[in-house]
């Protein structure tokens, strides 16, 4: 066995996919370790991220799968599950290889998983579009925490850009230590130190427990006990979201 190494980005992984087929690695082992230790069970091969092979590597996937299956592949590739970079060269190496689309292919247990998976990434996308919120600082930025099941930062940033364009907001991963800020035109990738003291009460804006009484109490009002199903309510909103959510503070 041969490991893999790569720097975790989309492209890094591409370029890891193409020099296993330049440098006919035979059993490789694909990690997103930048620093690879060497396997106790083979070889080492550490990848630098090269723009031209990665894409070399898209233009060949787009011959045999569709831009939708594409799509899904990144979905796998933000989902970080364990051994997924192995499923996901699993999933390209059958797809270059078969004369057939294999897209549809449920009988592979690999095409099968890559499905699933994505399923599941687009479901926590949803999730966080719905449950992200906002508070008002004093410089007059909304920041919301999160702390999602997948890297989904990605796939939400389209959905609030456009929402929220004409206010800065910075959504911010508390689980992977980096986030999106908006500043009226563009959205970047920052990386913060962001504390707990992030949270005192000190840098929020005057209105802004106004504000969250407010929206607290127009959630209890709209809600009919009579009708509570906190199991259904708890399937479409999972505890571990509540500590974000506004409504749920009282």
């Amino acid at each position: 066995m041969t490991v893999v190494g790569y720097d975790g980005s989309f492209a890094g992984f591409f370029t890891a996919v193409f020099e296993i087929y330049e440098y006919k690695i035979i059993a490789p082992n694909i990690t997103r370790d930048a620093v690879t230790n060497s396997s106790l069970f083979g070889n080492t091969h550490l990848v630098t991220t090269n723009e031209t092979k990665a894409s070399r590597v898209y233009k060949k996937l787009q011959l045999v799968i569709s831009a939708k299956t594409f799509k899904q592949l990144y979905d796998v590739y933000l989902s970080e599950l364990k051994d997924m970079d192995n499923l996901l060269l699993r999933y390209i190496q059958y797809a270059l290889k078969s004369k057939f689309v294999i897209e549809n292919d449920y009988s592979n247990a690999d095409v099968l998983l890559i499905q699933q998976t994505s399923k599941k990434v687009h479901r926590e996308k949803h999730r966080m579009e719905a449950f992200v919120r906002f508070k008002l600082t004093k410089d007059q930025l909304y920041y919301a925490t999160i702390q999602p099941d997948f890297n989904v930062l990605p796939l939400i940033c389209k959905h609030f850009k456009e929402r929220y364009a004409d206010q800065r907001w910075l959504i911010y991963d508390v689980h992977r230590k980096y986030g999106l800020y908006y500043d009226l035109q563009t959205v970047e990738e920052v990386m913060l130190d962001f504390s707990d003291a992030a949270t005192a009460p000190a840098i929020f804006d005057e209105d802004e427990e106004i504000y969250q009484q407010l929206w607290q109490t127009y959630f209890a009002n709209v809600n009919i006990k009579a009708r509570k199903n906190m199991k259904l309510h708890v399937q479409h909103m999972p505890k571990r979201y509540w500590r974000y959510l506004v409504e749920k503070w009282g």
